[in-house]
This record gives structure tokens, C-alpha cells and sequence, in this order.
């Protein structure tokens, strides 16, 4: 029998109970895909990572992270929490102000920004790859059917995109905060009409009309093929959703950047905030910045009967 040590975090939050709930198993090593893959499912949260030994030098250590149904190439959660954790821990080494490590994942190495104050980790951020645009047309009429709203709900003035930083969303303008609130997925439609496409499987829904009037998007999140039903923070599309406001003149250039907030998980009682700052040359996205906050909730032991 083996027992593996991991922790629980709640993930873009600073308040327990709230975010997106994660666990870190601290020694992958030895573990099959097959058996990572079963203990994700066994737990059934959003995602689940597994930390292993880097593979670059430059690398502080290597992730692999699963939902209940698949490993992903990258995550954001995954990874501002299992930052968050790590520099917590005092596994990577942390002093006040601001810090560089990089992690890697199955999309790369990525570079994480951990910030400290009085020897407390305060918030972590990532440079999430530069999104991209997919080409393909998704009608508004379809889309109101899965949301289960009505086709004058979806802006008619805002395009239904297809946008993607390692994982394709596809991106859903919603007038207004109450629209938001009536959606009710329809797994019937997922099935009849996306799921069969990678590129139409992640369906992320957002207004300008928000909750609390100190941040700009409110959002929604639905992945029935990571095994997700709803997930209450998406940092992983919470870049290609800035991608979306930028060419879209929805936010404000303030000092060279852009810089907005987007609450999401409020329907599910798990309020989230996902802070997203984007950097522009002419025409072209140079830098895409996602981070929030984590709390550690629990530290536990699984038996693996091997």
C-alpha cells in the first residue's frame, strides 16, 4: 500500500469555501497516467495536479494536471494554486515583493509571478501562452437553445468566438446579469450539437453587467467533456476572454495595459475573482497575465492499494 500526501486549496479566492477547489498530490513519481487519471476521478474536484520532478533546469517542478475525465495540457488554477502552495511551503524559495519560478507543464514551461508581504504569499500570476482565434461560425439561435435563454439574450452586435491559449472556449457575449443567472445548460443539445468538436466543447459565458460593481465581467463556465459541469473559475480561459475584450474595444488601456477583474462561480456559491492584465503592441497581444489569490484549506493522505 502506498500513501500519497496531497493538500486542498481553494484557488481565486481570498476567502474559504470560496474559488475553485484544487488538490496537489506532492510526489507524482511512480504514478501511471492510468492511476493519476483514477485518483482525479476518485476526488472529483475541477482539477487535480500531481507534482513531479522538473525536466528542464530552469524548472522548479513539473505538473500534470487532470480533471475528472482528462489531463490537460495547462490550467490556470492548477497552476496559481499550486504556486501559491509551493512558495507557502517554503518549497520554492520566496522573499518579499516580487518573484519569478517557472513551472512546466504538458503546453511548456510557463512563468509564474509569486508576490509576498510579511513573509505571506499575497497573490500569484501566470503568462498564459498568446491566444488564438479559431475560425469556425457558431449561430446565436443554437447557442440560446443550450443556454436555455433567449436568442435576444446574446448580443447581436458581439460575434460568438472561438478562442484558445492551449484549450479552445468558445466565447458567449450575454446582455445582461440577469440573463446570466437564468442560464440552465442542456447537456441534450452539448451532445447533439458540440461535443463531437474540440474546438466547440468549452462553452464560457459572459456579461458586462456584473454582481459587485468593482469588477468589469461577470462569467460562466461549462465543460461536461473534462467532466465539469459547471466550474466556478476558468484562469485557463480567463486570458483568451481578455483577447476577446481587447479586439473588442470592451475595456480601457490605462498606462499602457489593460487590466480587468471577472467574477465568476457566483451561481454555484463559490464566488471567484480572476485578475487578467494584457499588454498590446499596434495591433498584436504581447503579454497575458492571469493570477488571483488561494487559501490552503486541508492536508490529507490517500492509500493506494497497489
Amino acid at each position: 500500500m502506498k500513501t500519497l500526501n496531497y493538500y486542498l486549496l481553494d484557488v481565486f479566492t481570498n476567502e474559504p469555501f470560496g474559488g475553485n477547489q484544487l488538490a496537489v498530490f506532492m510526489d507524482g513519481q511512480g504514478l501511471s497516467t492510468a492511476q493519476m487519471q483514477t485518483i482525479a476521478k476518485e476526488l472529483n474536484l475541477s482539477e487535480t495536479v500531481f507534482l513531479l520532478p522538473p525536466e528542464l533546469s530552469t524548472s522548479s517542478y513539473k505538473l500534470r494536471i487532470f480533471t475528472p475525465k482528462t489531463e490537460l495540457p495547462f490550467a490556470g488554477h492548477p497552476t496559481i494554486g499550486t504556486a501559491y502552495l509551493l512558495a507557502t511551503l517554503g518549497l520554492v524559495k520566496t522573499t518579499a515583493g516580487y518573484n519569478e519560478i517557472k513551472l512546466e507543464e504538458n503546453v511548456g514551461q510557463i512563468t509564474v509571478h509569486i508576490y509576498a508581504e510579511n513573509e505571506k504569499v499575497i497573490k500569484v500570476d501566470m503568462l498564459q501562452p498568446i491566444p488564438q482565434k479559431v475560425n469556425k461560425d457558431i449561430n446565436n439561435k443554437t447557442m440560446a437553445a443550450l443556454l436555455s435563454i433567449n436568442e435576444d439574450d446574446i448580443h447581436t452586435n458581439l460575434p460568438i468566438e472561438i478562442i484558445s491559449a492551449g484549450i479552445p472556449f468558445v466565447y458567449v457575449p450575454v446582455k445582461s446579469l440577469q440573463a446570466m443567472k437564468n442560464i440552465e445548460f442542456r447537456l441534450d443539445v452539448w451532445n447533439n450539437e458540440f461535443a463531437n468538436s474540440e474546438e466547440t466543447q468549452h462553452i464560457f459565458v459572459f456579461s458586462l453587467e456584473t454582481d459587485n460593481p468593482l469588477v468589469n465581467v461577470h462569467s460562466r463556465m461549462f465543460a461536461p467533456a473534462m467532466g465539469i459541469t459547471e466550474d466556478p473559475a476558468t484562469g485557463s480561459a480567463s486570458g483568451p476572454l481578455g483577447f476577446y475584450l481587447v479586439t473588442h474595444n470592451l475595456i480601457e488601456e490605462k498606462g499602457g495595459q489593460y487590466h480587468f477583474i471577472s467574477e465568476q462561480g457566483i451561481e454555484m456559491g463559490r464566488p471567484s475573482q480572476i485578475e487578467v492584465t494584457i499588454k498590446k503592441e499596434v495591433d498584436n497581444l504581447t503579454e497575458v497575465k492571469v493570477g488571483g489569490s488561494a487559501i490552503i484549506m486541508a492536508e490529507g493522505k490517500m492509500f493506494l492499494h497497489i
